[in-house]
């Protein structure tokens, strides 16, 4: 929601998770549920090469993945534009900040934390309407996940986010942007 309501183009993160057959997909614990709520479930060299490309040449192809089907189902161009910066957005963001702030491509990385009663319920909401797994699959997750994520959102600020709430995101985002276009304005003088 913050990604879409900022204005930045959107790298949808989630679009680098791996096949559903990959045999290197991770288990949650005690079930046969594939965990794609952890890192090993994503492609990160990927995520980070398009990242890169995007930041140094302004568009870069990036997949299209099915959630339903686990599953990418194609290609997609991103061009930024004249936009002074973009959005990567995804549960896995934190896992790269500190490649891209080695390789000089990270504005900012922010951390979205509204409790988790209300991160449950919207992320359920959003599941069944995106129709992305089975309802009694998404309350398993949903619970696990619940229960887990004042120790989520510890693990991610332990990674260099920044933990905060929509209006703080989008200040932050709204800053970097102008700060973007400002050294694009002195650049091109």
């Amino acid at each position: 929601m913050v990604a879409a309501r900022c204005g930045l183009p959107v790298l949808r993160l989630d679009d680098f998770y791996k096949e559903g057959d990959d045999p290197t997909l991770p288990l949650v614990a005690g079930s046969s549920d594939i965990d794609w709520d952890h890192p090993g479930s994503w492609d990160a060299d990927a995520a980070v090469e398009a990242i890169t490309r995007l930041c140094t040449t302004g568009s870069t192809t990036v997949p299209v993945y099915d959630l339903a089907r686990s599953a990418r189902t194609g290609e997609r161009p991103l061009h930024l534009g004249r936009a002074p910066l973009f959005v990567a957005e995804g549960i896995f963001a934190a896992e790269i900040v500190e490649r891209c702030r080695e390789l000089g491509v990270l504005a900012d990385a922010l951390c979205l934390s509204r409790g988790p009663v209300t991160t449950f319920r919207r992320r359920f909401l959003r599941d069944l309407k995106e129709g992305r797994k089975s309802v009694p699959f998404l309350l398993r997750r949903g619970w696990r996940l619940m229960r887990a994520e004042r120790s989520i959102i510890a693990r991610q600020v332990a990674l260099g986010a920044h933990p905060c709430g929509r209006d703080e995101a989008l200040g932050r985002l709204a800053a970097a942007a102008a700060a973007g276009r400002q050294a694009r304005t002195r650049t091109a003088a």
